[in-house]
């Protein structure tokens, strides 16, 4: 074989082998991507049925219950415009609380129940993430996507 060819042959064998390699991370990176929806987008069938994401707002005040004598545990996540109901089986975090912000992990059935895989709370005061407290200003302001308008949505504190 010519020198040439073998210089050819190497090049395309080389651009095959990182052609490769980049489709594998690329299909990693986008299996293993979580998105973000608030309520509100849950609620406009935004959010995938067959993927996991992630669904974050405040836990509405006296929703939280719990099934007796099992860690089952139902409540619903609001952003101050729309609602959806959650239930996870497993330990909550000890910040969990009703009125505080939380963000869920998991899948959204066909009942339109959002089955938890994980949940985390806020961690301080201070604390929300950044999709959540875009979303709550946003339902604040009377905001839906694509800019469509709602009425201003009180708040209720205790």
């Amino acid at each position: 074989m010519k020198p040439r060819t073998r210089r050819i042959l190497a090049v395309v064998g080389g651009l095959a082998a990182v052609s490769l390699a980049a489709a594998l991370v690329l299909n990693a990176f986008r299996s293993n991507l979580v998105f973000f929806f608030s309520p509100t987008q849950v609620a406009a069938h935004e959010a995938p049925r067959e993927r996991s994401f992630r669904i974050g707002g405040l836990v509405q005040a006296g929703s939280v219950k719990r099934d007796a004598g099992g860690l089952t545990v139902r409540f619903i996540v609001t952003d101050l415009a729309q609602t959806v109901p959650v239930t996870y089986t497993g330990l909550l975090p000890d910040l969990f609380k009703e009125g505080k912000g939380v963000v869920a992990q998991g899948k959204l059935g066909a009942d339109g129940v959002f089955r938890a895989e994980q949940v985390l709370a806020k961690h301080d005061e201070n604390y929300m993430p950044p999709e959540a407290a875009e979303a709550l200003a946003r339902a604040r302001q009377g905001q839906l996507p694509g800019g469509a308008m709602k009425p201003a949505v009180q708040e209720l504190r205790p």
